[in-house]
């Protein structure tokens, strides 16, 4: 039920403007100078700390881009997949001694191919046989899952065997490709496949038992068939069905990322990248459907697609994209190190850091907790023969595992604005000496709500100035933005404060907070962790009465992080193009960015002025619309689509995207279409066929952005509207 806030008090504040206090001083030449901030009390969490935290290892060991480790069978030698170009390849495996102080690696294997994964056959000290997945060939355009043997030699040093790679089984697989191998206790060997395709299942395999695409595989490799390197073990489920492809185990899959098959509890689990919303884990079992797509997850997608056979099973656990956003599958822990977490399923998230446990008793889940919150790109995990957890960040490290320390000192966070050290007087607004007023070319849009920026960066700590996307802000920093509704629609007297939003970085890591003021409008206090929903009453003549009500939500925690990416780096307002602009200080305006470096907040020179990109104010006619129509999409679409970002959708929509690159416009769309007839992202010439106008001018399912908004942006539909019916194809 939603907390309703009708009553207004008996204090009537005009919030035409913001109280100004002076955030910095002015010498007899006219020169500012930086007032320190020192008065932060925004320290430590209003939450208990998580159990876990991650630790470095193999400190002095130069990596690449790590996607998967695991520990080989007889040796003290670690076996890595690292990559030097990023998701395009080319993947190689390289070896080194599993030691703390490890500083070298040596070549293993090289592929013109992205690797994904390897596991050991079960007499790999025997055989030395290592299989592995890959994908491509990297430059081709159409591309191939391909798994592979290979052997290691018996003999010192203990490298590859020439020419030993023996192909066993290949599918085309052009996105979703999935990527894993695992041995079962059965001997026989699993692998999850995607469903082929970047899109949302646009070759509808998900749910059909005749190829290999968005399935879990089961092969014999011990025994293969005439002609073939594996042979059909003769207990999988689908091997006397008409027209079923004999090799599946399992289907209904979108883009299974990383399984463990966990030999002590004969558990085989999945972790999947989900679509829209939801990502998913998946204790898998014989001739189950896991539902791709027809659902997502648990929740309904494309409802009238045929289904398969089987009934769908529901995920383990599912996480919303509040939470996360390209979940990582990792492996079933066993040691003594981490007692609690002995025989739980452990998995993490790429987007969010983010680290779970799960554990099934065979018939229902008997624990779940999240574990861990990192700043980590987590693509894989493993467990090490000494007992060690260990976690792959794609970042290029290897992080174990670790108990968080005891919390020996209570946590003081503050729980109201006035207890931040950020106000000199929160019911005038008016900020601390230091905390600096900012401004932004381009409004992301919340609602209508008016809003108030401040940064404050403590002592003389500096900000490293970038020129693409967010700057980069020391710890301790906080960004300060505060929201006020007009109780009385058109009249910005009636303005009053109904939340502040703080972001604070700790350790190298960000997290918002949210505050809601009271009635009398004399201070706020925290929200807490999973946000609040509320609803004010405004006078509208336009509305049936003359009173509208007005939904407000406060973000969670998860929720802030969801805007503010890694793929943004974070900081969505302070970056060049959004601080290129005149700002007023109350007694004197000046350019934003020259007003900060002349008060050395930068340790490094920002670009000269006429080097600098600026978004326009999308609502001022008196600029060109293509620049206000971009501008606007930047500002409130670009944290999600940009390259690695969190967003599903293939295109890219900065500002200083070229539109030969943006994969935006009339490319086709890669989820649904909303029954719209040759739908395009943009239609160049017809908004009635761009899915991005339809998108922003609804609100519900399919509303862009999907979150924080309740209220249709009427004038800046208008404004795309415009500008895509004078795009040429």
């Amino acid at each position: 039920m939603p907390v309703r806030s009708t009553v207004f008090g008996l204090v009537t504040l005009l919030l035409a403007a913001v109280a100004v206090a002076a955030p910095f001083t002015r010498d007899a030449e006219s020169k500012s100078k930086r007032i320190p901030w020192n008065e932060s009390k925004v320290v430590g969490s209003p939450e208990p700390p998580l159990p876990y935290r991650v630790e470095k290892a193999y400190t002095q060991l130069e990596l690449f881009q790590p996607v998967f480790i695991r520990p080989e069978p007889g040796r003290e030698r670690m076996f890595l997949v690292d990559h030097k170009g990023s998701w395009a390849g080319p993947g190689g495996i390289r070896v080194f001694d599993d030691r703390p102080d490890v500083k070298t690696s040596e070549p293993l294997l090289h592929m013109e191919r992205l690797i994904y994964g390897f596991c050991f056959h079960p007499k790999y000290r025997e055989n030395g046989h290592l299989f592995v997945i890959s994908n491509g060939p990297v430059k081709e355009k159409n591309k191939q899952n391909r798994i592979s043997r290979f052997t290691v030699d018996r003999q010192p040093p203990h490298m590859l065997v020439e020419n030993s790679e023996v192909v066993i089984l290949e599918w085309d697989s052009n996105g979703h490709n999935g990527g894993d191998l695992a041995f079962g206790p059965d001997g026989y060997l699993y692998c999850p496949t995607g469903d082929g395709t970047s899109d949302s299942d646009t070759l509808e395999t998900g749910q059909g038992l005749d190829d290999l695409l968005a399935v879990l595989l089961r092969l014999d490799v011990d025994h293969p068939a005439e002609g073939k390197q594996y042979s059909i073990p003769r207990d999988n489920p689908f091997i006397n069905v008409p027209g079923a492809r004999p090799e599946i185990w399992a289907y209904g899959f979108r883009n299974p990322w990383r399984m463990d098959y966990d030999h002590a509890s004969n558990q085989l689990w999945v972790a999947q990248n989900g679509q829209d919303l939801w990502e998913q884990v998946y204790f898998v079992r014989k001739g189950e459907n896991y539902g791709w797509s027809v659902q997502e997850g648990g929740q309904p997608f494309y409802q009238e697609r045929k289904r398969g056979p089987q009934p769908i099973t529901p995920p383990a656990a599912d996480h919303p994209h509040l939470e996360s956003r390209s979940l990582t599958g990792g492996v079933v822990y066993r040691g003594d190190k981490l007692p609690e977490l002995n025989g739980a399923y452990i998995y993490g998230d790429f987007s969010t850091g983010k680290i779970w446990g799960i554990k099934h008793d065979g018939t229902k889940v008997t624990y779940q907790r999240e574990l861990a919150d990192t700043t980590l790109q987590i693509v894989g995990f493993s467990n090490d023969r000494a007992g060690n957890l260990l976690v792959v960040d794609h970042v290029g490290a290897i992080y174990h595992i670790v108990p968080t320390p005891p919390q020996t000192t209570p946590s003081n966070f503050p729980r109201k604005l006035s207890e931040t050290g950020l106000f000199k007087s929160v019911a005038r607004h008016t900020m601390q000496p230091g905390v600096i007023p900012y401004s932004v070319n381009a409004q992301l849009w919340s609602d209508g709500a008016h809003k108030a920026r401040w940064l404050a960066v403590p002592g003389d700590k500096q900000i490293e100035y970038r020129p693409n996307r967010g700057w980069q802000f020391p710890d301790d920093s906080v960004l300060v933005k505060s929201f006020a509704l007009e109780r009385e629609a058109g009249k910005a007297a009636t303005r009053r404060w109904i939340e502040t939003r703080l972001m604070v970085k700790q350790e190298g890591e960000w997290v918002g907070y949210s505050y809601r003021w009271n009635d009398e409008q004399t201070d706020a206090e925290l929200v807490e962790r999973n946000g609040q929903d509320a609803t004010f009453e405004i006078r509208d003549p336009a509305a049936p009465g003359g009173v509208r009500q007005q939904a407000w939500h406060y973000p969670s925690r998860t929720e802030c992080m969801v805007c503010h990416s890694r793929a943004a780096n974070y900081v969505l307002g302070l970056s060049e193009a959004q601080m290129e602009r005149v700002h007023d200080y109350g007694d004197i305006q000046v350019n934003q960015i020259d007003l900060l470096a002349e008060l050395g907040l930068f340790k490094n020179k920002p670009r000269p002025a006429d080097k600098r990109v600026a978004l326009v104010d999308p609502h001022d006619a008196s600029q060109s619309l293509d620049a206000r129509a971009r501008s606007y999409l930047h500002a409130n679409c670009a944290f999600c689509h940009v390259g690695a970002g969190g967003g599903n959708a293939a295109f890219e929509i900065e500002f200083q995207t070229a539109r030969d690159k943006a994969k935006l416009y009339d490319a086709p769309p890669v989820h649904t279409t909303f029954n719209i007839r040759d739908a395009k992202v943009i239609a160049s010439g017809d908004p009635e066929r761009s899915l991005l106008l339809y998108r922003i001018a609804r609100r519900g399912k399919g509303q862009m952005p999907p979150l924080a908004s309740a209220v249709v942006d009427d004038p800046a539909v208008k404004l795309v509207r415009e500008w895509i019916k004078q795009l040429s194809p």
